[in-house]
């Protein structure tokens, strides 16, 4: 499995971005799929995840109620619609796909070590 993920670029605070994270490769039957971030000098974090067949959604609080994670189920992509942008939320974002099901989603996935496959990664700079 391939993960291509794209759509980052610069903009300004209050403003919003969409990122798109294709899967290719194979049909891909994973359970979820997920978003992380790495801000400058710091570690990777956890930003959403999305079941890939039920659609059940979780976000880490700080972006609760200004991201939408969704997908595309006949495109094998997955989005994270950005809007009010902060400059913390400048970061290089991944997405990543996870074969394991798991009976705790919430509690599962926002762990990066519960993901196979990871992208390439894309920039987002918010400036204030």
């Amino acid at each position: 499995v391939q993960l291509q993920a794209s759509g980052g670029g610069l903009v300004q605070a209050g403003g919003s971005l969409r990122l798109a994270c294709a899967a290719s490769g194979q049909t891909f039957s994973g359970y979820a799929m997920g978003w992380f971030r790495q801000p400058p000098g710091k570690e990777r974090e956890f930003v959403a995840t999305i079941r890939w067949r039920s659609g059940f959604t979780y976000y880490a609080d700080s972006v609760k109620g200004r991201f939408t994670i969704s997908r595309d189920n006949a495109k094998n992509t997955v989005y994270l619609q950005m809007n009010s942008l902060k400059p913390d939320d400048t970061a290089v974002y991944y997405c990543a796909a996870s074969l394991r099901y798991s009976a705790s989603p919430s509690y599962y996935y926002p762990k990066d070590q519960s993901y196979d496959y990871w992208g390439q990664g894309t920039q987002v700079t918010v400036s204030s």
